[in-house]
Formats: C-alpha cells, sequence, structure tokens
C-alpha cells in the first residue's frame, strides 16, 4: 500500500477558498469601473474640448487637469486608503469606495463647466483610491501563494478588458447620447459591484496595521499638484522659462523632496521609503511607472491623431484601440509561462524594449498612412505591456507579507497613477509646445488673444477655423501638419522613456535564478518590521 500525500496545508479557510474565482471575478468587476473611467474619457476628449452645447469647450490644459484631477488625487490617497483599508477592513473601504465613486460619476455626467467636471473627477478619484488597493489586497488574502501569481494575470487581463470596453462603449455612447452619459454609465456597474461584494466577498484586515499619516498625504499631493500644474502651464505658455512654471515647478520639488525627509523621519509613514532599499522591488516599481508614463502620454495625443487628423468618430476611435486591449488579454495571464521559463528581468526587458520600438514606430505615422498598421503597433504595444505587468506585480505583491498586501498594492498603484499623470503633463506639454510652434506663424493673421486661443491645441485651430469660413479653411492642412510634427516629437520622447525602463529592469530585476529562490524577499521583510 502507499501511503497517501498529506493534505497540502492552507491559509485560507476552506468556505472561502471554495469561491475564490467568483471573488476574483467580483474584484475585476470593481477593478472594471475604475480603469473603464479613463478609458471611456480618452475617446470623450475630443467631444469635450468641442464648444457647448455638443461639449464644454474644455481648452488642451483643462482636458489634460481633467485626467490629472484623477490621477493625481488617486495617487495622492492611495496609499492612506490601503492602510485605512488594512485597518477597518479590506471589504468596508470597497464598499465605501464604490458608493463614493458612483457618486462622483454620477454629479460629472452633469457638469456645467470644465472646472466642475475637474472637481467631480477628483471625488471619483477619491472613491477609486479606497477601490483599487483593496482589491489586490483582497486577492492576495482568498489565494494560496502558488495560485497568486494567475490570479494575479488574469486581474491584469482585467485591465486589458476594461481598455477594450472603455472606447467602444464610450463610441456607441457618444454617438447616441451627449458627454456626461460616458460617466453616468459607471452607475449601474457600481450597483452591481456592490450587490455581488456584499454577498461574496470576505471582509480582511491587517492584525498589525500601520499609523495613518496625515501630514505625508498632504506633502505628497501638494508637491505633485505643483509639479504637474508647472508642467501643463509650461506646455500651455510654449515658454518652459516662465517665472511662474519655473517657480511652481521648483517648488513641487522642494515639496516632495521635503515629503521624502519627512517620511525616512517618520515612525510611522505613508511610504516606507526602507523597502526601496530592495533592487529588485524598486525596479519593479519603476517600470510599470515608466511604462505608464508613455503610454498614458500616447493615449492622449492619439486620440487627437484618429479623430481630428484622420477624422473617424468616436465608436470607429473606440474600435481602433481594441487591439491594445486584445493583446493584454490574451498575453496577461499567460506571462507567467515567459517568465517561469526565462525569468522576469528577461521577460520584462523585452516587454519594454517593444513598447520603446513601438512608440518610435508612431513617429512614421503620417495623414494617409495605411490603418491596419496602427492596428498592428496597438497590438504589438498591449503584448508589450502585459509582459510588463503581470511580472513586476507579482514581483511587488510577493515582496511583502501577506497581511501587508494593501501597502504592496498601494504602493504599486501610486506609482503606476504617478507615472500616467507625469506622462500625460510632461508629453502632453511637449505635444502642446510643439505643435504651437509649428501651427503659429500660420496664425497670424487673426487678433492676438484668438491667436493665442487657436495655437493651443488642432482643435482649438479648427474650431476657430470653423467659423472663418473660406479663410478659416485655409488653416486645416497646416494644422494636420503641426500636429503630425508634434506627434512624431512627442513619441519620440516616449521611447526615450521606455528605453530608460528597459535599462533599469536589465540592470536591477532578479533573473530566473532569483525569481524562483526568492531571495528577494527577507531584506523587504524585514525592513517592514
Amino acid at each position: 500500500m502507499t501511503t497517501p500525500a498529506a493534505p497540502v496545508e492552507r491559509r485560507v479557510p476552506d468556505a472561502v477558498h471554495r469561491r475564490r474565482w467568483a471573488i476574483l471575478g467580483t474584484l475585476m468587476l470593481s477593478l472594471l469601473i475604475v480603469v473603464l473611467d479613463n478609458s471611456i474619457l480618452n475617446v470623450a476628449i475630443k467631444t469635450i474640448s468641442t464648444p457647448a452645447p455638443i461639449g464644454l469647450g474644455a481648452t488642451q490644459s483643462e482636458l489634460e487637469w481633467a485626467i490629472n484631477a484623477y490621477t493625481l488625487v488617486f495617487a495622492g490617497l492611495l496609499f492612506t486608503a490601503g492602510l485605512l483599508g488594512d485597518r477597518l477592513g479590506r471589504k468596508k473601504a470597497l464598499l465605501a469606495g464604490l458608493v463614493v465613486f458612483g457618486a462622483g460619476s454620477a454629479l460629472a455626467a452633469e457638469s456645467g463647466s470644465p472646472d466642475q467636471l475637474i472637481a467631480f473627477r477628483a471625488l471619483m478619484a477619491l472613491g477609486a483610491a479606497f477601490v483599487m488597493p483593496a482589491t489586490l489586497a483582497v486577492l492576495m488574502n482568498v489565494f494560496e501563494r502558488d495560485e497568486q501569481p494567475k490570479a494575479i494575470g488574469i486581474w491584469a487581463g482585467g485591465v486589458g478588458l476594461a481598455i477594450a470596453i472603455g472606447p467602444i462603449t464610450g463610441g456607441v455612447l457618444l454617438d447616441h447620447f451627449w458627454w456626461g452619459s460616458v460617466f453616468l454609465i459607471n452607475v449601474p456597474i457600481v450597483i452591481l459591484a456592490l450587490a455581488l461584494m456584499i454577498w461574496l466577498v470576505p471582509d480582511s484586515r491587517d492584525p498589525n496595521p500601520g499609523r495613518l499619516d496625515p501630514i505625508g498625504v498632504v506633502l505628497s499631493v501638494v508637491g505633485l499638484v505643483l509639479l504637474v500644474y508647472g508642467i501643463i502651464k509650461g506646455g500651455q505658455l510654449a515658454d518652459f522659462t516662465d517665472t511662474k512654471v519655473i517657480g511652481t515647478i521648483l517648488a513641487g520639488l522642494a515639496v516632495l523632496a521635503l515629503f521624502v525627509v519627512f517620511e525616512k523621519r517618520s515612525d510611522h509613514p505613508s511610504i516606507d521609503v526602507g523597502y526601496f532599499k530592495n533592487k529588485a522591488f524598486s525596479s519593479a516599481i519603476t517600470a510599470i511607472s515608466l511604462v505608464f508614463f508613455a503610454l498614458m502620454g500616447v493615449t492622449f495625443f492619439s486620440v487627437f491623431y484618429t479623430q481630428s487628423v484622420r477624422g473617424y468618430s468616436p465608436l470607429q476611435a473606440g474600435l481602433l484601440l481594441l487591439p491594445l486591449a486584445a493583446a493584454q488579454l490574451i498575453f496577461a495571464p499567460r506571462a507567467r509561462l515567459l517568465v517561469d521559463r526565462f525569468g522576469n528581468k528577461a521577460t520584462t526587458t523585452a516587454g519594454m524594449l517593444i513598447i520603446a520600438a513601438m512608440l518610435a514606430a508612431f513617429a512614421a505615422l503620417t495623414a494617409d498612412t495605411p490603418i491596419w498598421i496602427l492596428e498592428v503597433l496597438f497590438f504589438l504595444m498591449g503584448t508589450g505591456m502585459a509582459h510588463i505587468m503581470t511580472p513586476t506585480s507579482v514581483v511587488i505583491m510577493q515582496a511583502l507579507p501577506r497581511e501587508k498586501a494593501g501597502s504592496a498594492s498601494a504602493l504599486s498603484n501610486t506609482f503606476r497613477q504617478v507615472g500616467g499623470a507625469l506622462g500625460i503633463a510632461v508629453l502632453g506639454s511637449v505635444l502642446s509646445t510643439s505643435y504651437r510652434d509649428g501651427i503659429e506663424d500660420k496664425l497670424t493673421f487673426l487678433p492676438a488673444g484668438v491667436r493665442h486661443t487657436a495655437g493651443e491645441s488642432i482643435e482649438a485651430t479648427l474650431g476657430v477655423a470653423s467659423k472663418l469660413g473660406p479663410k478659416g479653411r485655409a488653416l486645416v492642412s497646416p494644422a494636420n501638419d503641426a500636429f503630425l510634427h508634434a506627434m512624431h516629437v512627442t513619441a519620440l520622447w516616449g521611447a526615450g522613456v521606455a528605453v530608460v525602463g528597459a535599462v533599469v529592469v536589465a540592470l536591477f530585476l532578479p533573473g530566473k535564478a532569483a525569481a524562483r529562490t526568492g531571495t528577494e524577499e527577507p531584506e523587504l521583510v524585514a525592513a517592514d518590521q
């Protein structure tokens, strides 16, 4: 007789273990609305920039703030929200976050001005900050360690699903309803997610939660807002030597430096800088930040390329993003197989290089490039992203003990959002500055005030041109040419950032042996204790 194998000891209760995949589906639904919001907005920004009654007449800088008000509040509060979830219970954090997000969505849909939209987007971010870290923290507590990479891969694939659903949903809504419908659609999804959450998801908390750090939160948010405001203002003015621009950027950097000093000396920091002594952890965080820096900037300008230059409708522009989402859906859950074979370093470095190459390829696009070439670029970008997000998320989440899952998730998402916000600010400003330089000499016949407004973006130029009759039609071709040049310059900047990310992960992310043995974990655990 053979001796039966000893049963595997589980740290997850049997009742929870049996419904773990249903719980994952519920968590992905919650994640869906958080990611869906930004991907829908990307398709809607051209419509929102159109003067009333169709849109709000938002300028390019107001559009950047509509996106960054969300990402900055989201990033600034993620860590505190993660700690509150660890302290009060992750399920409670999820439920409260969903309610606030749903209320903010309903209010954003009724915005009467760009300023109101920016404010309500910030309210939505407050709710989202409680949702995002709690989803990964719950995931880490309902799956055993051997299943966590697979679960995280599926979770990351949910991001791809949201990227697919968002633009298409936004396009359909904008074809049939007013622009506010892209926010109102969140409300029924929130109601469904709340019902499933109450029914399925177990509560969990950190038995030894950290203390809250209100001073650190304020310093981080103020520093990031000042920095991003200065960068966006520089792009709006097309002058980064302006005293106000330089002063604001330097003030932001000074506040962020003060934040780092304060966190190092605090006995209950929002961000434990000791975690970053580990090279693998730091390089994984850096990779996530840089890929979102590049990707968010490209998504921003690609909407104007497809709709303003190529003339596609919002729905058609949304459908054009399908290959990007499909690639993530296909490859994100399978990326762990490449990690098992080649290791984190090789897989992630290859992903970063693919992103860099595709961004550089944007510099070759023209107004009549066959559209299938753009589709191939989007598909390969999605492939590269899938092979970055899954391995780096696993490195980050498994670096800390499971009771600190909220902190690890918050760190990952904080730097992802900061990277995305800076990407929109920096690359958006590069786009704006390059566009103004290219179109300015074609606007000399306009009055000074109108000339400045018309030079801010291609949509602003086309808006002015539409009011000038035959004389205005002569501006359309120069506007397209100026935008294409600006897009090429911006894409090359994004490619350069992705190359920096590839170098960082190639130097510091663990290779195959290190990934298997998990030698990076003890140092981080020790830093946390």
